[in-house]
């Protein structure tokens, strides 16, 4: 990934340099597994612990020859540390390496993920309990709908990232498998006990069962989650960009002294920043369905899945975690107009409360069509003479014999909608997140 979208917490992650320091801890707890079971002689892992380097330079030159990356780095460590590096990888093969070590690069990778998850939990709790009961219009197709509360936007997210957190727990679980099988996973040429060792000794499971590599259906649904947690990314980002829009301006990025928003036109503060985020979101959607056609491969393996996950691994990964540091900084600075959501809340005069006075006439003993009927008509009326909904329904005949004006004007009542937010806060927030 290039540098503008990636944190050097996730490139660490995916740094050749890192990738091999964990081939050689693999390598290590082998021959350590192997010792224990006087399978090679004792002191071969003090030998390559105490003199093994990692050598990309070296290890990169030898490939070039061998064309061969797992060969080319043994051969590196067997230099450094003599004739008891012959013993390393004995009844190995390459993917119980490669595979182990991949697993390892999406856990750590995971765990990052998990707290970016957590710091976006956190910003969204606060900001909605701070915004429990600002009153904003809702909306459904974009148009106008009732009455809710800017909190519960917030709190409707906030249990979203709670599923992503659970999900991602899962997807690390998946991963989490440890091969050392050998050659198309019979443990013909290398014992049992080892892979339980080196499972065991790098916080790993065992792989019940291996055809030469780790199942790639595992990968496919790690991969998964992470689209799944980018489309929520989006989904927020979408809805700040909606509210940005200079029609609405009920929320807006935070915007530097300094920022410019057009090389052209002074006057624009643009929500570039979501915008970003949506455009990262479907990168990191991308990455899920060829992790999908990883699943299939011939026989008991082949490498067609090599390429496409030396790039999705880090890819995704290094993607989704700048996207979700983003958003936690705009969730905590976003500018936030109360006002402005009370203004627009008002733009229809009333209409909004239309469900509420038929359902208060099908209590009077009209039938819904019936009310339904008359509260369409004043609808249309109300906009056609640009007068409040209240107005036209006063002038009601009908309606004026159900209710004078002092208890049509209580159905109006905004607090009749929010009159549940604390019901559904307590839904929300009064549950723990689990580990």
């Amino acid at each position: 990934m290039i540098k503008r979208y990636s944190r050097k917490e996730l490139t660490n992650i995916w740094e050749e340099k890192n990738k091999y320091r964990i081939w050689l801890d693999i390598e290590l707890a082998a021959a350590e597994g192997m010792e224990r079971i006087n399978l090679i002689p004792k002191g071969v892992s003090k030998a390559v612990k105490s003199r093994a380097k990692i050598n990309v330079k070296r290890i990169h030159k030898i490939e070039d020859k061998v064309k061969h990356d797992v060969i080319a780095f043994l051969t590196s460590i067997t230099e450094q540390v003599g004739s008891k590096g012959k013993f390393l990888h004995q009844g190995m093969t390459s993917s119980d390496v490669l595979d182990t070590c991949f697993n390892i690069q999406l856990v750590q990778s995971g765990k990052i993920l998990l707290n970016d998850i957590d710091e976006i939990l956190k910003v969204l709790k606060k900001q909605a309990n701070k915004h429990k009961f600002t009153i904003c219009i809702g909306r459904s197709h974009g148009m106008h709908a009732e009455p809710i509360t800017f909190g519960l936007k917030l709190a409707n997210f906030y249990e979203e990232f709670k599923r992503n957190r659970k999900r991602l727990i899962q997807a690390i679980i998946e991963i989490s498998t440890c091969a050392i099988s050998g050659a198309v996973g019979t443990f013909a040429n290398v014992d049992p006990r080892i892979e339980k060792y080196v499972a065991k000794k790098l916080k790993l499971k065992i792989e019940p069962i291996s055809s030469q590599i780790v199942p790639r259906d595992r990968h496919a649904y790690f991969f998964s989650i992470l689209g799944i947690i980018a489309g929520s990314v989006e989904r927020v980002a979408t809805e700040i960009r909606h509210l940005q829009r200079t029609e609405i301006q009920e929320v807006q990025e935070f915007f530097s002294k300094n920022q410019k928003g057009s090389s052209a036109m002074p006057h624009k503060t643009n929500p570039i920043l979501s915008e970003n985020l949506t455009g990262l979101s479907r990168l990191v959607r991308s990455y899920v369905i060829p992790a999908l056609e990883n699943i299939s491969l011939w026989h008991e393996r082949d490498i067609s899945h090599s390429s496409v996950e030396r790039n999705i691994g880090p890819d995704s990964t290094i993607t989704l975690d700048f996207a979700l540091f983003r958003l936690r900084n705009i969730l905590k600075n976003m500018n936030i107009y109360p006002k402005k959501m009370s203004s627009n809340l008002n733009l229809t005069k009333g209409l909004i409360f239309s469900q509420r006075v038929m359902l208060e006439l099908t209590k009077k003993g009209f039938s819904r069509e019936q009310s339904y009927k008359i509260l369409q008509k004043h609808s249309v009326n109300a906009q056609k003479k640009n007068i409040p909904l209240i107005e036209s329904l006063k002038s009601d005949k009908n309606i004026y014999r159900c209710f004078d004006n002092k208890k049509l004007e209580k159905i109006f009542d905004l607090n009749y909608h929010t009159k549940k937010i604390g019901l559904i806060f307590n839904r929300v927030f009064n549950q723990t997140v689990q580990n």
